[in-house]
């Protein structure tokens, strides 16, 4: 029993990036929610978050994902829609700065939220356009069969496909999901609302074709060595189904929950007014005075 635990807990591939990344955002949080009130809702969503990361990159599951096309559409589907929605729902952002020690937020993190290359980074990633068009290549680039062969043969390709999905879907979703008014949010409240419609019709279009092919277009699955012994097509057409139904389902809720924010944001009275127009005056409306003789 415990043999065959440890088989699912320890790492298919060690990273020190990822645990580092990860122990020192949940120390952060962990001393942020102690010094600010958090609610269990929100606690709960980044907890959830985190354990799906985790889970998807640093243990026994990314075998599967690494020998099975339809469980790598699972893990993509983890790490690019539901772990950064459900850890964006939770804004953390607060939490975690708070988790600073103060003399570290004034020497360190502060000179460097001013320093221009940390401006421009997040001026880029977090574009609407940007960050809504990179959302969408890196799920359709890493689906061209020759790319996801380059990503299995090569751990370092592997790696930045697994990250260029979880930071895309970080950018997209914290501009979606954005619980501010335009401005100072960077996207407005009935546009937060359409693009996961938008977003979501490429895949949709991708997962149909992935879906109905009748050849196998992923034949490095198969030099890897399958983790299943079902049929080829028919694992195929699951990992279709997944980039199909599932992730539009996910940007689905993802646009409701925008919807709610800009329901409240209006009901809050917190959407920019348009200032009032005034009428126009014609001129042949206007009287002229009537001068005596």
């Amino acid at each position: 029993m415990t043999a065959t635990l440890l088989k699912w807990i320890v790492p298919w591939e060690f990273s020190w990036v990822l645990l580092a990344c990860f122990v020192t955002a949940a120390v952060l949080y962990l001393r942020g929610s102690r010094r600010l009130p958090v609610s269990f809702g929100r606690k709960l969503a980044f907890w959830c978050g985190m354990a799906i990361i985790y889970l998807s990159l640093h243990t026994y599951l990314d075998y599967y994902a690494e020998h099975e096309f339809f469980m790598h559409r699972i893990q993509q589907l983890l790490l690019h829609h539901i772990a950064p929605l459900l850890i964006v729902t939770a804004y953390p952002a607060t939490v975690l700065r708070a988790g600073l020690p103060l003399a570290w937020r004034l020497r360190l993190l502060r000179p460097l939220q001013r320093s221009w290359p940390w401006r421009l980074v997040f001026r880029v990633l977090l574009n609407p356009t940007v960050a809504t068009l990179l959302f969408i290549a890196f799920i359709l680039v890493w689906l061209i069969p020759s790319l996801q062969t380059l990503a299995m043969l090569d751990w370092r390709i592997y790696r930045f496909m697994n990250w260029s999905m979880l930071v895309s879907g970080f950018a997209y979703w914290s501009l979606v999901l954005d619980h501010r008014p335009h401005p100072p949010g960077r996207m407005t409240a009935g546009l937060r609302v359409l693009s996961p419609g938008i977003t979501m019709t490429p895949q949709i279009v991708a997962g149909a074709i992935v879906t109905f092919s009748k050849t196998d277009l992923y034949p490095i699955f198969e030099i890897c060595g399958r983790a299943f012994t079902f049929n080829v097509l028919t694992g195929q057409l699951i990992g279709g189904v997944i980039i199909w139904v599932p992730s539009a389902l996910v940007e689905t809720i993802g646009g409701l929950m925008a919807l709610r924010m800009w329901l409240r944001l209006s009901r809050n009275g917190r959407l920019p007014r348009k200032p009032p127009r005034r009428p126009a005056v014609h001129r042949s409306a206007v009287t002229e005075p009537v001068v005596p003789d």
